[in-house]
């Protein structure tokens, strides 16, 4: 379904891909300080449950549980030798719920480290680290690697150019911005597309960030920077809210659902929620979008 996918997307139709994972988990029991992707070996039918419910909602796409799966990232809990083997049962479960209805994207996160020269995580690094985690992604079947929620160009051109000399597969990369549009270390979503388009991506936008606001200026900023770019567009449900002790994301499904559309107006292509979502909220928007394509 590979080369199917790189068609889809030069063929303008809007995908819709599915919403959070970390906060579904939790809300089904993930223990706290737990990885989520040590369930994709100790609960399988867990996540098994959460993409069959992103697929009933309406998911043309769905993300492997391995946002935290490189072997960088893994090392704070002490599982930097299981890399292989957590990302390899991650991309088999998603392949097993999707079948041959829907994508798989191997999702792939920040390694939580700052690099050189503002942390000790070299660029070389990193790029082994991403690696890794690109080969077993591959390796259990996706249709593509999905880079997401990079705030560090650096972090993130490493994370690329992993995912594209370690796979065949199409990449997508999307960040996460601030209120004024700007990475946490400071990038422009000009600075971003000028620098990660042109290394072969099939796709690049926005994910997580913070709330919708500043949606509609990263997709205008990057539109003007590369006219012919496809644009991803996954934003959280909103901002979260402190309510009796339990954190709470303050847009619901439908207006998140309205705002997209707004979205895909700008030109975003491959659409979802992220960080405070769920599957109801995929519904909500997949339901409005065939509505407006008839």
């Amino acid at each position: 379904m590979q080369t199917a996918f790189k068609e889809l997307l030069l063929s303008g139709k809007t995908l819709i891909a599915d919403g959070a994972t970390g906060t579904m988990l939790m809300a089904a029991g993930l223990p706290p300080g737990m990885p989520p992707e040590a369930w994709n070996v100790d609960q399988p039918e867990r996540i098994l449950a959460l993409h069959r419910a992103y697929l009933e909602a309406g998911s043309q796409v769905i993300l492997t549980n391995t946002f935290g799966g490189s072997s960088l990232k893994l090392a704070k809990a002490g599982l930097e030798d299981r890399a292989t083997e957590l990302n390899l049962a991650a991309a088999r479960l998603a392949r097993q719920a999707a079948g041959e209805r829907a994508y798989v994207a191997g999702d792939i996160g920040p390694s939580g480290e700052l690099m050189k020269p503002m942390g000790v995580l070299t660029y070389e690094a990193a790029l082994q680290s991403f690696s890794e985690q690109a080969k077993a992604l591959a390796e259990g079947g996706v249709d593509a690697i999905w880079i997401e929620t990079m705030s560090d160009l650096t972090e993130a051109r490493a994370a690329v150019v992993a995912a594209r000399e370690s796979t065949d597969l199409p990449v997508l990369c999307s960040l996460s911005f601030g209120r004024r549009a700007r990475t946490m270390m400071g990038a422009t979503p000009r600075q971003a597309v000028e620098q990660l388009w042109p290394l072969g991506l099939a796709a690049i936008g926005v994910n997580c960030g913070e709330g919708l606001d500043m949606v509609s200026d990263v997709l205008r900023q990057m539109r003007e920077a590369m006219p012919n770019v496809v644009l991803i567009a996954k934003p959280n449900a909103g901002l979260p809210k402190l309510i009796q002790g339990a954190t709470v994301y303050d847009v619901e499904p439908a207006a998140f659902a309205d705002r997209m559309l707004d979205f895909i107006a700008l030109g975003a292509q491959v659409v979802g929620s992220c960080c405070g979502s769920s599957p109801e909220y995929i519904g909500e928007l997949a339901e409005k979008i065939h509505s407006v394509d008839g």
